[in-house]
């Protein structure tokens, strides 16, 4: 063994202490970038977390409605998938292969929606239920709680809807089926789905609703949106009503092909042949030369032995061989005129499955039609209100009129006005709504909407903000129709005019001069009654108004701000003050 010297371990001590030294110290400073790296990203995720009334949700959640909603239209078309093929002595049944490519990418793209939606649910903050005491309450933005409340909550429905269903089945599950295992039920598993969407539609709806308080914006929009609801309910039903169909023909080429099994002399019938896959081998085509399968099964035969019940008008005019469009539009027409009338007149078989189908059509055309009438009452109602309030205020004016036997030429115009003002305002009253608003919301409109017209004029641009604020707020719309004096020469001044739309024709003979005449024209931008600016300034102003040295007459509809002279008054007198 070497024995170090008491200067070799000192010299050691030293060196270890230093490495230990260094690792401590680059351990510290690895934990503290650590630290700040986690503290960094749970930064950036407060700040990608989402406001629910926000726009940016509001829209995403508007979007995602409509997506919904297609993706009720897209899903019941997998239904018009299986198509029967041939001839009549020999039939068989297929897939519609260009249409499962089709369908397979609308469905992938909708599948995409519903994983954004899933992602941004894990964005978006929501409202703590225990702070809701008076208003929205206060907003949970921790992204931990988000996530957690989020999984409890609509995560499995929302993953459970965006799975690709009936992508798998027609892609991976079918051909690996028999023949005869590929039946109406089997496509039905992607109604389980659909209902799933659409529980996620009713919930997107009542959040939308209890955000801004209305799905549609307008009368005309909620009247579509129902429409379509309507539609796709039909689109639904018929897509069904089709597939139904085509399992009952199925249904009865299978019945006859065991029935001729058992028959002696008989070319033996195997299932296979009905699939057109094997439709075309010598055995199949020595079995459809002997065969009274598709003669036993025919509508138009007596010897058929299935009730088709309410599908056979379809098979008797062919729906199952024709093209997609013919077949789509008839099981839409089916579909609607089902739920239209309460699911009657519908001769059904005894076959359970038939029935069960004619009582939902029945429940589901009651329910729909009743949500229909009741939801278009309304959206027709919203916009029928304020027509016939004006028609009912036309009706009281003109009795009005009449009552006091005001001459036609009066009376024509008078109409002629208020029927500008119903144009131009559409019944709103603009003064009741600014009114309901706070003080600095009334100030904030009334100075976007007048500011830039009241400091054109150099008396106006001098004064202070605070000042023009004032102004603006005392501001008032002004309304007159085409031929309509403003103001006649030598009358006294009491309004100044600051003009948004129209035309006015300002003239003038100086003070009554023979032939003289002068007129110019004053268009969006300008202003008259500039009497009143010289006017204001007079210590004894108040004693009289200004006469107008000019005729103001409307050439064309006026809209405009107008100003008393009042205000005009005590807003240079104000200004003077202060200025003192």
């Amino acid at each position: 063994m070497v024995r170090l010297s008491p200067i070799d371990n000192e010299a050691r001590d030293k060196q270890h202490n230093l490495a230990t030294g260094s690792v401590k110290t680059m351990g510290s400073k690895i934990m503290l970038k650590l630290k700040g790296y986690s503290r960094f990203l749970i930064s950036r995720e407060e700040r990608r977390i989402l406001d629910p009334g926000g726009n940016v949700v509001l829209i995403w959640n508007r979007v995602f409605l409509v997506s919904c909603v297609a993706s009720h239209f897209i899903d019941p078309l997998f239904f018009f998938l299986p198509i029967v093929m041939g001839r009549g002595y020999q039939l068989c049944m297929t897939m519609d292969h260009q249409l499962a490519i089709i369908l397979t990418c609308l469905r992938s793209f909708l599948d995409m929606l519903f994983i954004a939606h899933i992602a941004i649910s894990f964005s978006t903050a929501y409202v703590d239920p225990g702070s809701k005491v008076l208003g929205k309450g206060e907003l949970v933005t921790d992204p931990k709680k988000i996530a957690n409340r989020y999984i409890r909550r609509n995560f499995f429905i929302d993953l459970v809807a965006a799975l690709p269903v009936p992508q798998v089945l027609v892609w991976a599950i079918m051909p690996s089926m028999s023949f005869k295992h590929i039946n109406a039920p089997f496509f039905l598993i992607i109604l389980v789905q659909s209902s799933i969407r659409l529980y996620i539609i009713i919930l997107l709806s009542i959040n939308i609703m209890e955000m801004v308080g209305f799905i549609a914006k307008n009368g005309w929009e909620g009247v579509i949106y129902n429409l379509v609801l309507y539609l796709v309910a039909s689109h639904v039903v018929g897509a069904i009503f089709y597939l139904t169909a085509v399992d009952r023909q199925k249904t009865c080429w299978e019945t006859q092909c065991s029935t001729e099994g058992r028959m002696p002399h008989q070319v033996p019938c195997d299932l296979t042949f009905l699939d057109c896959k094997y439709a075309t081998s010598s055995d199949s085509q020595s079995w459809a030369n002997s065969t009274n399968v598709f003669t036993d099964c025919n509508t138009n035969s007596n010897n058929v032995n299935i009730n088709y019940g309410i599908f056979i008008q379809a098979i008797q005019n062919g729906v199952t061989t024709t093209s997609f469009s013919e077949k789509y539009f008839y099981s839409l027409w089916w579909g609607l005129q089902q739920l239209t009338t309460y699911g009657n007149p519908l001769v059904t078989s005894s076959f359970i499955g038939e029935n069960l189908f004619a009582i939902g059509i029945t429940l589901l055309s009651i329910g729909l039609f009743a949500q229909l009438i009741g939801n278009m009452q309304i959206h027709m109602r919203s916009l029928s209100k304020n027509t016939e309030d004006w028609r009912m205020w036309q009706t009281e004016m003109e009795d009005w009129m009449t009552d006091h036997q005001i001459p036609d030429e009066l009376q024509y115009r008078i109409s002629q006005f208020f029927k500008y003002k119903w144009i131009a305002t559409q019944g709103v009253e603009e003064d009741s709504i600014l009114r309901q608003l706070p003080a600095d919301l009334h100030r904030d409109i009334k100075r976007y909407l007048c500011l830039d017209l009241v400091e054109r004029l150099p008396f106006f641009s001098a004064m202070d903000q605070q000042l023009l604020d004032a102004i603006c707020e005392r501001m008032t719309y002004f309304l007159r129709t085409e031929g309509t004096y403003i103001i006649r020469e030598g009358d006294p001044v009491k309004v100044m005019l600051f003009i948004i739309r129209g035309k006015l024709e300002s003239s003038t003979t100086d003070g009554g001069r023979t032939d003289f005449f002068n007129s110019i024209i004053l268009k969006p931008g300008d202003f008259c009654g500039e009497e009143l600016l010289t006017w204001a300034l007079l210590p004894s102003s108040s004693d009289s108004y200004p006469s107008s040295t000019r005729t103001v007459k409307t050439i064309a509809e006026l809209e405009a701000f107008s100003l008393q002279a009042d205000d005009i008054k005590q807003g240079y007198q104000i200004w003077g003050d202060l200025h003192k």
